[in-house]
């Protein structure tokens, strides 16, 4: 189970990780001709944050 904890730990760091790309990303875009980009860019931002909150969940979850 520590394996598995450490696992998600990593992940979570990623997921941060690409949740900034992403948003410094389409902030590029905001504003721009391609708003659309920014805004699908932004719509993955929110899935991103959304699984990382899900793992956060699951590491909650097998501590208890």
């Amino acid at each position: 189970m520590e394996s598995d904890r450490a696992q998600l730990s990593a992940m979570a760091s990623t997921l941060d990780e690409l949740t900034n790309r992403i948003t410094e990303m389409a902030g590029r875009h905001t504003n721009s001709p391609r708003e659309d980009v920014a805004q699908a860019l932004y719509d993955v931002e929110r899935s991103l944050r959304s699984a990382n909150r899900n793992v956060a969940k699951a590491m909650r979850l097998m501590r208890g």
